[in-house]
């Protein structure tokens, strides 16, 4: 079979990466990008820089990657559905819950694959613990809290931290307890200066009835990237950053210490890190995208769950308007 044709549209930080892996992904050929304010990183090679997503679509290509920022997201995804192309947009699938909405149904009318890009589903350390979820191995699922910090990101302009950075937390929380959020609460800052919030902590209960907890900021000098998923039988840590997978058992030794054994709680128990194979998140993006365009079941962020994020983010957010107020 034939490799299939991919264009890029957007040639910034993220472009740049997604131009690497689709060189270097089986199956896919880039032949074509699209940038109306060029190309600084120099990732188009011997191509063209073209100069809108009509001219992308021209190039006759099978697929896309829309990688342009998120208030183009609407136009240009659009005007791939319509022509039939398969496309992986990049997170947050639109600037609002009503694109989103469109992008959505356009996409399913023309019967073409749309994905987001999502990239922490794709990080070892949480498909490992995804798999351990769903095989049973913490038992009921009590709490998801996440933790996700580090420097202001010179790349981010047109939103702030919930739709860049939480909406991640929000989709990898649903997608590891495979159960939607009910309710949200919030409370956000703005310390640096400009028009959006750079700082939030947010609560939330999903369907399943976990609780979840995010803190999200782009102010702080250290990076993190941490999930803790709390069940019955212990808590698994995912470190995104190493892609460590670590699971902390609940103990089952007695004591005879009678102010702790009168405690009806849990204790220490047995700590394994895992052996995890830590393939790069990108690439396997990439590759389950071509998998779910050549028909196979693949694990791909759909757009309608994109959506579901985007529109928890927007939660987010309101409420943390009605606390301000």
């Amino acid at each position: 079979m034939a490799d299939l044709r991919v264009g890029l549209i957007g040639l910034g930080m993220m472009g740049r990466h997604h131009a690497r892996v689709v060189r270097e992904v089986e199956g896919m050929e880039l032949v074509a990008v699209a940038d109306a304010t060029g190309d600084p990183h120099n990732v188009a090679g011997g191509l063209p820089v073209l100069g809108d997503v009509h001219e992308l679509i021209a190039a006759g290509i099978d697929a896309a990657v829309c990688a342009v920022p998120t208030g183009m997201h609407e136009e240009v995804g659009l005007a791939l559905a319509e022509a039939g192309v398969h496309t992986l947009i990049e997170k947050p699938i639109a600037h609002s819950v009503e694109a989103g909405e469109r992008l959505v149904k356009a996409f399913a009318a023309r019967g073409v694959v749309g994905a987001v890009g999502h990239i922490e589903r794709y990080n070892p350390a949480l498909q490992s613990l995804r798999a351990r979820m769903a095989n049973g191995d913490l038992g009921d699922i009590y709490q998801i809290a996440t933790r996700r910090q580090g420097p202001f990101p010179a790349r981010i302009a047109d939103v702030g931290v919930v739709k860049d950075l939480a909406t991640h937390d929000i989709d990898l929380t649903a997608w590891l307890a495979q159960s939607e959020f009910l309710t949200v609460s919030a409370q956000v800052a703005l310390r640096s200066g400009r028009p959006h919030e750079d700082l939030v902590a947010a609560t939330g209960k999903l369907a399943n009835g976990a609780v979840t907890n995010h803190l999200v900021n782009w102010l702080s000098p250290m990076k993190e990237r941490v999930t803790v998923v709390t069940g019955e039988k212990g808590a698994f840590v995912a470190d995104t950053l190493t892609a460590d997978l670590t699971f902390y058992a609940n103990g089952v030794v007695d004591t005879e210490w009678d102010s702790v054994a009168n405690f009806r709680g849990v204790s220490e128990g047995d700590v394994t890190r895992f052996a995890i194979s830590k393939r790069e998140p990108l690439r396997t993006e990439h590759e389950r995208f071509r998998d779910a365009i050549l028909g196979e079941d693949a694990d791909i962020v759909t757009l309608q769950e994109g959506q579901n994020t985007l529109a928890t983010a927007e939660q987010v957010l309101t409420s943390a308007a009605m606390a301000a107020v």
